[in-house]
């Protein structure tokens, strides 16, 4: 059973004037904004069927954040499908063999098109323009794409790999393009007003509003967890977990002017994960943008 939020025609006019960019899409990555919330005017209970069966793309499933994702979409029961350029695993676990390995050369969209066959939803780290398009070709209904925080005037340092990740996020709104504008003001709202009806993963606002087509751009920032190189374990959250744990009290810091972004707290490859697979599979996982703090308060709300 799960609640029917029925929202007022003043609130719905008042969104639809809201003003914005000329593209139509709000960008912001401060996710505790909002203009003005939705007015509630009533409520009604009504059965919410359960989700139906999907299939995961996972691109770069055997990197550090794809495996993680591949590991949660399959303990959620999803079948899981990745991209190799040998065709198999180079992960030695045990579920890895759960997963369907797929020949390709994610750079030649080509080679991979029929490892798309049947799948609901991809989830995609690198910044490769071609997967966003051959994907909305093929029909994907919803796609996840891990991107990066804004680092501020660090991100010079790095600027091909920002600008390739910038790129994409704007292919990607693009080619599934509820996730910007009216979808995302839908999100700040729901944040505001903590109102929630029950899914599949616990409690998310809105549900009336499923998204038939979405993309999600996920910004974490530096992402730690144990990460497995060769033969070789690296824990990287013996400095990424306590720095995520203060950081994540100072939020005030990360508005300074300048060096502000660099107060962007860590957070966890498992968190990432969960995120992931629900924001590929819960047809009412607002699209749009998912800053640090929008990861670390969907994934508090998965594990209540």
């Amino acid at each position: 059973m799960a609640k029917r939020l029925i929202y007022s025609r003043l609130s719905l006019s008042r969104l639809s004037a809201m003003g914005g960019p000329k593209n139509g899409r709000f960008l912001s990555t401060e996710s505790n904004k909002i203009d003005e919330p939705f007015k509630v005017e009533e409520a009604e209970t009504v059965n919410v069927p359960p989700p139906p069966s999907e299939k995961l793309l996972v691109l770069g499933g055997n990197g550090f954040v794809g495996s993680h994702i591949c590991r949660e979409a399959l303990n959620r029961g999803l079948a899981v499908a990745s991209l190799s350029r040998s065709g198999g695993s180079s992960l030695h676990d045990s579920w890895a063999k759960n997963v369907t390995w797929h020949k390709g050369n994610l750079l030649s969209s080509d080679s991979w098109k029929e490892a798309l066959d049947g799948v609901t939803s991809v989830i995609n780290g690198t910044a490769n323009i071609n997967a966003i398009r051959a994907a909305a070709d093929k029909g994907v209904k919803r796609f996840v794409y891990i991107s990066a925080a804004d680092f501020g005037f660090a991100n010079y340092l790095l600027k091909g790999y920002y600008e390739g990740k910038r790129a994409a996020e704007t292919e990607l709104l693009t080619k599934f393009p509820y996730g910007g504008g009216f979808c995302e003001s839908l999100a700040l709202a729901s944040n505001s007003m903590k109102l929630s009806s029950s899914s599949s993963y616990g409690p998310l606002p809105f549900k009336d509003f499923a998204f038939s087509i979405a993309g999600v751009i996920l910004r974490p920032g530096f992402i730690h967890g144990t990460r497995t190189v060769g033969s070789m374990k690296l824990p990287l959250g013996i400095i990424g977990s306590p720095l995520e744990m203060v950081l994540q009290h100072a939020k005030p810091l990360n508005q300074l002017p300048l060096v502000g972004p660099l107060f962007t707290p860590p957070v966890n490859v498992t968190a990432v994960a969960k995120v992931a697979v629900r924001a590929a599979t819960d047809p009412v996982f607002p699209p749009g943008i998912v800053d640090v703090y929008g990861i670390q308060r969907f994934s508090q709300q998965m594990s209540r």
